[in-house]
């Protein structure tokens, strides 16, 4: 067991072979088993096709089909227990959160041979872990007290920076699905983190906007439109010495929100520890805010987007969230049409300013999670 900046960690195996990791802000005992419900390697092995004509990779990964799929109340495939004759993905015990590989991988570290097909095919060798965050099933990021979601931004660091070190990857994205509206499968607090052997599509082109303007300015693209936030107001949620959330004026999405430390930091392993204080609190400020609006779970898809794991310094690049509501008003689901699908031009229907002002009125307590 290590600890880091008081983290600690203990290490286990699977019985199918796969890697168990908790983390905990206080040390974890020791004799716990990692259990699986499955007993034997899943030898997935995904695929990477060509997409010519968008110029980017698709991967394939068809054993997908046969994850557990929102299973009933008493099959929690993510609850701890410490039955043997129903194991599931975490063990009973004292730590506060647990990563391990993903049993239906999009990509595999150890992907080979790739059909030959009329477009170009690769292994897909990249890596896909998944992160529980609390053992309580019914509880929800937002809810948890602001050590844990200090002590998940360092799980997020610590993930990035070991993964990110391995051969192939080039690009770690933690995310979030909540809600079956965004196709989440298992109904527990838990996120994913997709490790990629390129840089995608999406982060490839904030990373070259913010290229090109850091070569213009000097300066981080996203550090400046924080610091035009904050001193515009009218969509800022969250805002102190080190981290501010707020609605960007450019939202593509009806209640989009931005979540950053307003001094550059290309990583979760850059974060300094006030950083980190300022940053969960802005986080849980825009969640319960979501949840308060609506008065239910809200749904979302949270992703952070960070340096590429290529080894350069990466200057230009701002350490962020973007989180995707699927709401377009109070009773009809926003998806993607077609000027959005077929074009990739966004058409808002609510200006940011109102979804901004509507968050703004929602008062929460970060103390108690009410």
């Amino acid at each position: 067991m290590t600890a880091i900046i008081d983290m600690h960690i203990q290490e286990l195996v699977k019985p199918d072979g796969r890697p168990l990791t908790l983390y905990s802000n206080k040390p974890i005992p020791a004799g716990l088993v990692a259990p699986s419900p499955f007993p034997d390697p899943q030898n997935a092995n995904p695929h990477l096709r060509w997409h010519p004509l968008r110029g980017e990779w698709v991967t394939y990964a068809a054993f997908r089909q046969n994850r557990t799929y929102q299973p009933p109340p008493q099959y929690n495939p993510l609850a701890p227990t410490s039955d043997p004759q129903h194991p599931t993905e975490m063990p009973a015990g004292d730590y506060e959160i647990a990563v391990f590989d993903n049993r239906f991988p999009s990509l595999a570290l150890d992907s080979h041979d790739p059909p030959v097909l009329t477009v170009p095919t690769a292994p897909a060798n990249g890596h896909c872990e998944v992160v529980v965050f609390t053992q309580d099933p019914q509880a929800a990021l937002g809810r948890l007290p602001l050590s844990r979601i200090e002590l998940l931004l360092q799980v997020w660091g610590d993930r990035t920076t070991r993964i990110g070190g391995r051969q192939h990857i080039q690009y770690v994205l933690p995310f979030e699905n909540r809600g079956a509206e965004v196709g989440v499968t298992l109904h527990h607090p838990h996120g994913q983190i997709y490790c990629y052997p390129f840089v995608p599509s999406v982060p490839a082109r904030q990373l070259a906007q913010e290229r090109e303007y850091y070569l213009q300015h000097g300066s981080s693209l996203l550090c400046d439109m924080a610091r035009d936030e904050a001193a515009d107001g009218k969509r800022v949620l969250f805002q102190d010495e080190h981290a501010i959330a707020f609605v960007p004026a450019c939202a593509r999405y009806p209640y989009e929100v931005w979540v950053m430390p307003t001094a550059p930091c290309k990583d979760f392993a850059a974060l300094t520890p006030p950083q980190r204080a300022s940053l969960a609190r802005a986080l849980k400020t825009v969640l319960l805010k979501f949840d308060k609006l609506w008065d239910r779970p809200f749904p979302y898809l949270m992703a952070w987007y960070q340096a590429p794991t290529d080894g350069a310094e990466h200057p230009e690049t701002q350490l962020h969230c973007q989180f995707y509501p699927p709401y377009r008003t109070r009773d009809r689901l926003k998806y993607l049409a077609g000027t959005e699908l077929a074009a990739g031009m966004f058409a808002m229907d609510v200006l940011p300013e109102t979804t901004a002002y509507e968050l703004q009125q929602v008062e929460v307590n970060l103390e108690d999670g009410a």
